[in-house]
């Protein structure tokens, strides 16, 4: 009688089992809950590409911890670096990019919980954001149609074969923009600069093809003032 009701209910009485085995594995900690522990979030990790990857390769290359080439791919060298950066800070050693990471670093990392691959909209999301950056850092206090402008001229070089084909690839080209070489470029954008990037990835290109500008005030390379100027918008010339 005992075995035909084990039978009858042999699923429901494995049911009960497996709960309590769950249950107590919770209340041992073998299992945890990450958003109740506050586990850090994956940024950036190796295999990670993208405009980030340059960003924080760029950063530890300034500060000494990088010797390799800034290409946007989370490689062996990148991940011993930022382990480095990670010892020397006080913070876990595991070569990944994770919140804590992020923050030392300064970085600002928009969709925080989704691993950077270089893939999908989320790299749209991050080249507009980069995009914004470098306007806030090399344009802000300009009238809009001059921010616009510059962004502008980055996705011309993007799209001429003189450059880099990417964005983060023509920003953190060495000696591009001022606001890279003196970090001015890694202060949040605002409002404008944000719209203003939107506007260039758009295609709204105020300068008719600049590829450079600069501030007659304070340039004084004499190649640049060489170039054809096409356009004077606020206190930038914009040449071809």
């Amino acid at each position: 009688m005992l075995l035909k009701m084990m039978k009858k209910y042999k699923f429901l009485i494995a049911g009960v089992i497996c709960a309590a085995i769950v249950t107590g594995l919770f209340r041992i900690g073998y299992l945890v809950n990450p958003f109740r522990y506050g586990a850090e979030t994956i940024l950036l990790k190796w295999g990670s590409r993208g405009d980030y990857v340059y960003v924080v390769q760029d950063k530890l290359k300034k500060w000494g911890y990088y010797k390799g080439n800034i290409d946007g791919i989370y490689g062996y060298q990148t991940r011993l670096a930022v382990m480095e950066f990670q010892r020397k800070n006080g913070l876990k050693v595991d070569g990944i990019v994770g919140d804590e990471t992020a923050r030392a670093l300064g970085i600002n990392i928009p969709g925080g919980g989704k691993t950077a691959s270089g893939g999908g909209g989320s790299v749209r999301s991050n080249e507009l954001y980069t995009l914004a950056q470098c306007i806030h850092g090399e344009a802000r206090g300009e009238p809009y149609i001059g921010q616009v402008a510059v962004g502008a001229v980055i996705m011309n070089r993007v799209r001429s074969p003189l450059f880099p084909n990417t964005i983060a690839g023509v920003i953190f080209q060495p000696g591009a923009f001022t606001a890279v070489s003196d970090g001015q470029m890694f202060q949040p954008p605002g409002a404008t600069a944000l719209k203003a990037a939107q506007d260039a990835l758009n295609g709204w290109d105020p300068t008719g093809g600049a590829l450079y500008y600069y501030n007659p005030a304070k340039t004084t390379s004499k190649w640049i003032w060489s170039r054809p100027v096409v356009k004077v918008i606020g206190k930038h010339y914009f040449a071809k």
